[in-house]
């Protein structure tokens, strides 16, 4: 079995991308030199260097590798190698223009870029697996090999190619996935405007079409897309092993749900042998912290709850944004350090020294334009010995609260066309059901709707559209051992082949929900509803209604007006040893956290008072002891309550009672016992 970690680090990951291609070799000695000052113990490498490596076909130049990797090594410094698979050289895509990938409107992407790759084309295909031979035939026992890095963050920019070598492959997906013509009929309902095909080879990608096309269709090419860039990797990752066994193979997620929305990460989990993710904040107004944990929670989740790696992220701004303000001193740290406390084995950014050409040469860097005497680099040097004190942590693993549920299947199908309310925006719910938890301080772990359940007390759903009948019966079997869920409106309305479930909405949830929904009625632009409740109380809802009639949920909150007045709004549910609550309109995030203080009561889960808001603790716990992560993101200085002595790792000294976090700050204390 492939290791797990990064093989050789004894404590956790510090550094970032290093590019040195992009400078005359004799700054290398420079670079390793303030490396070891700063305190960096693995680097990427060679993720864009296909036409550095091969510069003419079947034409190869390793020696700068070999003297780059053999330099980081004498320097103690562990190597994360990329398989250079993302960009293709200019002279493969003149010889197999093909390759290029082309949109839905049958336009054909230039070289120029990165990342524009049609993952069907056997050309591509053949190339890749050469060159990750080459690089694992020669580096694969190298050693100052850490970590394998196939390809970089698959689905971003472009995941699906519409050209006639992808129509060929997706017929013959279609064809292992349903084995007749006849069953793609039926699963995507062609008898609908006269679309039925009487062969495979009368399918075609869902192009662009006059009017909207199917969805079925459309969704089903989600899932190959998705499906053909992960044959990609598993073929990569396969030759790696072969020829570099006991080195754990990895490619750079990007899951949080402001960054990819193309990608099944729950299938991809399955198949990397350690899950590492790359995250920037999104500078849109939201707190971005909140969205930093999020991505964190759900990249933990997706390795199963294991350690995993954070493999990038910035120093400081980044680029590609409207707007990309810089980070405020000391949140570099924070930033980095509260990814460590939801599970991640360090801290890597990209990259380690700014480029001066190219498309990123305004993205922050380790070492920026400005040399060491700035502030960014004092900073890394800082944060690089917090990692490091950091090492007892290695290997523990975050302990969650409560579960939510979340599925990309869902996301894609909710995504496509003609759907009730174009404002209804899945993403958006997900963010605000946990924002709200994450200001009871819950952490979550996400769970795809199959999943067990079990461990959690409390379980939200804050958009499933698509429930397969199997998700149902896990949530209703959930509920009535004993476990409280909230599940959010449109939800469980049609299966895995978007045909909406017989019988009334919602389907697959119906039971245990212990409701029916006889319509929905979205809101106006600008529209919104009052709900009254329990004790004269009132909240406000808009973007979407629903005619609600119980069938053994009981009434909590009640429409006062609009088309759905006098309605259930708010319903629970007693199924067995639970309850289901459900929401069938938007709450914003205080009538939320109203309805989740409910739920939370039903779970068991008392409040947490003691903490101000935008203070994080989270705990990780293993072989080596509990860990309390204390994360401050305001600007006054925090008190945290601590249930046991301990020592703080960052400053050395003992802790116990209430500990001392400053404005701004991060403290991590190792709890005695």
């Amino acid at each position: 079995m492939p290791e797990t970690t990064p093989r050789g680090l004894t404590g956790l990951a510090f550094g970032g991308d290093y590019n040195p291609e992009q400078w005359p070799e004799h700054m290398w000695q420079e670079d390793v030199r303030l490396m070891r000052e700063a305190g960096v113990t693995m680097v990427s490498a060679g993720i864009f260097s296909w036409a550095l490596l091969e510069p003419a076909p079947g034409t190869y130049d390793f020696g700068w590798l070999d003297r780059l990797l053999d330099l980081l090594h004498d320097n103690g410094i562990r190597v994360d190698l990329g398989t250079p698979t993302v960009v293709p050289p200019a002279w493969f895509y003149r010889a197999h223009p093909e390759a290029l990938p082309v949109t839905a409107d049958g336009v054909r992407y230039e070289f120029g870029s990165r990342g524009a790759i049609c993952h069907s084309n056997a050309d591509y295909r053949a190339a890749a697996a050469n060159i990750t031979t080459r690089l694992a035939e020669r580096y694969g026992t190298h050693p100052a090999l850490a970590l394998w890095h196939v390809h970089n963050e698959y689905g971003v920019p472009v995941s699906a190619c519409y050209c006639d070598s992808c129509a060929a492959h997706f017929r013959r997906w279609l064809a292992t996935a349903y084995g007749t013509v006849d069953a793609v009929n039926e699963a995507w309902g062609t008898a609908f405007w006269g679309q039925r095909y009487a062969g495979f080879d009368q399918i075609n990608p869902p192009r662009t079409t006059p009017t909207v096309g199917n969805p079925a269709q459309a969704l089903d090419y989600k899932r190959f897309a998705d499906a053909t860039m992960r044959e990609n990797f598993i073929a990569e990752r396969d030759i790696l092993h072969r020829l570099s066994p006991g080195v754990p193979v990895t490619t750079n997620f990007m899951t949080a749900l402001s960054q990819c929305d193309s990608v099944d990460y729950w299938a991809w989990g399955r198949e990397v042998d350690l899950v590492t993710n790359d995250h920037y904040l999104i500078t849109d107004g939201r707190r971005t912290h909140v969205n930093l944990a999020m991505a964190a929670d759900l990249t933990r989740s997706v390795a199963g709850g294991a350690p995993w790696l954070l493999l990038e992220h910035s120093t400081s701004g980044v680029n590609w944004q409207p707007r990309n303000p810089a980070k405020a001193p000391g949140q570099m740290a924070r930033n980095s350090l509260a990814h460590v406390a939801r599970g991640s084995e360090g801290a890597m950014f990209f990259q380690w020294r700014q480029s001066r050409r190219g498309a990123e040469k305004f993205h922050s860097a380790m070492l920026p334009h400005g040399g060491t005497d700035t502030r960014v680099w004092r900073e890394v040097v800082e944060l690089g010995a917090s990692v490091d004190s950091l090492r007892p942590v290695r290997g523990t693993r975050t302990e969650a609260d409560v579960a939510m549920v979340w599925d990309w299947h869902s996301w894609w199908a909710q995504n496509l066309q003609w759907r009730p309310s174009e404002d209804h925006d899945p993403r958006e719910r997900a963010d605000t059901f946990y924002e709200a938890l994450y200001d009871r301080h819950l952490t979550v772990d996400f769970a795809h709707p199959e999943a067990d359940l079990s461990p959690y007390p409390l379980v939200v759903v804050p958009a499933l559209y698509l429930a397969t009948e199997a998700a149902g019966n896990n949530l209703r079997e959930y509920v009535e051992h004993g476990g409280t869920l909230v599940v959010s409106y449109f939800s469980g309305i049609v299966d895995e082949h978007d045909a909406v479930h017989e019988g009334p909405c919602p389907g697959a949830l119906r039971d245990v929900l212990g409701l029916t929904v006889e319509e929905f009625s979205p809101l106006l632009a600008g529209e919104r509803v009052r709900l009254t409740g329990p004790d004269g109380g009132e909240l406000h809802g808009d973007v979407w209604t629903e005619f609600v009639v119980p069938r053994g949920a009981d009434p909590v909150w009640t429409y006062a007006d609009g088309l759905t007045a006098g309605r259930p709004a708010v319903t629970r549910h007693r199924l067995g040893e639970g309850t289901a609550w459900y929401v069938s309109t938007r709450l914003g995030a205080d009538g939320l956290d109203t309805v989740l203080g409910g739920a939370a009561e039903d779970a068991g889960i008392a409040p947490r008072t003691d903490l101000p808001r935008d203070v994080e603790v989270v705990r990780r716990t293993g072989a080596s002891g509990t860990y309390l992560f204390a994360v401050n993101h305001t600007a006054s200085d925090a008190k945290v309550p601590l249930d046991a002595h301990g020592t703080e790792l960052l400053t050395g000294e003992r802790a116990a009672g209430r500990l001392a976090v400053p404005a701004g700050a991060v403290r991590v204390v190792r709890l005695d016992g």
